[in-house]
């Protein structure tokens, strides 16, 4: 844009606005609020239990009695909604992941003592099977590893249904199986489900980020150094990502996701700006620790860091964040 002689220095001082705090209130662009914020959570059988997460610092695998007084913690603070993510005891787990959709499951039993305990908070469950396979990966593999569209999609039907007729608000597929979305959509409908929402995990990347997430629910050890580059995207890609959100819009999404968060804001922008549709991201566990490590040590301001990190999700154009900061972030929004 042209410049007029008024625009030249003196006469615009950029600094005038910065000067006090009431005027860089006034300008602040984007506004990060308690209504942003999804906290996610791994729970685990028994009761009264509670187990630390070494490579996340100061979050812990909870049993459902005690998730729910975390969860009537984070109605107090404003949280709009959970996402759950279960620890599968080794014995559950198999080659067909059949306690994926058991009906007296983990994961179904949390989203009824959740529904139950507390109606208005939003209760949104993982679409993937990777915590109830040997392997570890997110599907139903064949002889040589390869994870098999179709047949897993299958599964993950059975699994979104099951957690639907649990009361589950929002089903959010992170598995990145071609299709999903739609077969998804289609069973809900049939199963008169008309309400049950859809998180897509659109843009899911094959990062190395997510290491201390497979320590939590204890996926790690099964993949045995594999990896999930033959479904997750690769973190070159851009244009990619683009057509994997269309085509879960197509087939009945009502929300898309990014994973990672922060690495990747420059594809939530992209997101945005093409499709204008509720656009959320998740800062997974790695970005935690990082973040975490550094505050520990002495190295970042913690308050001062998170929240920063936290606004550049809005400034990028999500509508909402899934971090495991969303406990102190509110905790420091109601201080305000």
């Amino acid at each position: 844009m042209a410049q007029s002689g008024l625009d030249l220095f003196p006469y615009t001082r950029m600094r005038r606005m910065r000067r006090s705090d009431f005027s860089r209130r006034l300008m602040a662009e984007n506004q990060l609020s308690v209504n942003d914020l999804i906290y996610p959570v791994f729970v685990l059988e028994g009761k009264n239990r509670r187990e630390a997460i070494e490579s996340m610092p100061g979050i812990e695998r909870l049993s459902i009695d005690l998730l729910l007084i975390e969860a009537k913690e984070l109605v107090e603070l404003g949280v709009p909604a959970i996402a759950i993510f279960p620890v599968t005891p080794t014995d559950k787990k198999s080659l067909f992941a059949e306690e994926a959709y058991n009906e007296d499951g983990l994961v179904q039993r949390t989203v009824r003592a959740l529904k139950e305990a507390y109606p208005e908070l939003g209760v949104i469950t993982d679409g993937a099977l990777d915590p109830f396979t040997t392997h570890g990966q997110d599907g139903i593999i064949d002889d040589t590893g390869y994870v098999m569209n179709d047949v897993t999609t299958e599964i993950l039907v059975k699994q979104a249904l099951s957690h639907a007729q649990a009361g589950a608000d929002v089903i959010a597929p992170s598995d990145m199986m071609d299709g999903r979305i739609g077969a998804i959509r289609e069973a809900l409908e049939a199963d008169g489900f008309i309400h049950t929402r859809i998180m897509a995990y659109s843009a899911k990347y094959a990062s190395s980020y997510y290491g201390p997430f497979r320590d939590a629910i204890g996926s790690a050890g099964n993949l045995k150094g594999a990896d999930k580059k033959t479904y997750q995207m690769d973190p070159a890609n851009s244009d990619e990502a683009i057509r994997e959100v269309a085509l879960d819009l197509q087939e009945g999404a009502d929300m898309v996701m990014v994973k990672p968060g922060m690495p990747y804001l420059d594809i939530v922008r992209r997101v945005k700006d093409e499709f204008g549709v509720p656009t959320f991201a998740y800062q997974v566990s790695g970005e935690y620790a990082m973040h975490k490590a550094a505050i520990d040590n002495g190295w970042l301001a913690e308050e001062a860091t998170i929240m920063e990190s936290l606004l550049a999700f809005k400034r990028a154009g999500a509508d909402g964040i899934l971090t495991y900061f969303a406990k102190q972030a509110a905790q420091y929004l109601a201080k305000k």
